[in-house]
């Protein structure tokens, strides 16, 4: 039985790499429809062509994680994978809770890439296998309590590190968080860098888990 052949915009900031990923894509048997270099870019092809599958960078012009929120939201039937070089837990979080199905890293096998949108539209996520054990971390306890706002360590923030970490404890993406106190992502981020030097954490998890002790 021949396999459905898969409609692909993608969208990247780098052209050589727009190249290389359309070479794998177009040997695998996928069309891609459109290409773009910017989130603006992204949204506006996919509401065009309303592909099966939209592969984002996230560091290019407009924020990869905002593009996908939108065209989860515009055009549902489109699957949102993100292609990129970020392994840090902030994108990988925030990329998910936009609404990206797949999280893969630019080191990805080309002749993987394919196999990784079938998985897809198959209905099941793709991820990288590096980041597969903090996605386990991350939900395996669905129902976490509120942050003790009288615990030793939320002693240590300042008010505005205190709102920024619940908000993202209540799982907002860094984007909302800055959309919700009137800042920008990059503020949110430096808050979080202060948060976790105070706490004498690695990561977010963690800073999380010490918050949410009574």
């Amino acid at each position: 039985m021949t396999e459905a052949t898969i409609r692909v915009v993608m969208a990247d900031d780098h052209a050589r790499t727009r190249t290389r990923v359309r070479q794998a894509l177009e040997a695998g048997g996928c069309i891609v429809v459109g290409e773009g270099s910017s989130a603006a870019e992204a949204v506006a092809l996919a509401t065009e062509h309303r592909p099966d599958v939209v592969l984002l960078d996230i560091h290019m012009p407009g924020n990869g994680i905002s593009a996908a929120r939108d065209i989860t939201r515009s055009v549902p039937g489109t699957a949102v994978v993100m292609l990129t070089a970020s392994a840090e837990d902030d994108d990988l979080f925030d990329s998910l809770r936009a609404g990206a199905r797949g999280y893969l890293l630019k080191d990805t096998d080309p002749d993987l890439l394919v196999a990784e949108l079938r998985t897809v539209m198959e209905g099941q996520a793709a991820m990288s296998r590096r980041l597969v054990g903090r996605i386990m971390d991350e939900f395996r306890s669905p129902a976490t309590p509120r942050f003790g706002r009288r615990s030793k360590a939320s002693a240590k923030l300042s008010t505005r590190e205190w709102e920024v970490m619940e908000l993202l404890g209540e799982g907002l993406t860094t984007q909302d968080v800055a959309e919700r106190l009137f800042v920008s992502p990059t503020t949110v981020r430096v808050h979080v860098s202060s948060v976790l030097g105070k706490l004498r954490v690695k990561d977010r998890e963690s800073a999380f888990r010490l918050l949410r002790e009574q």
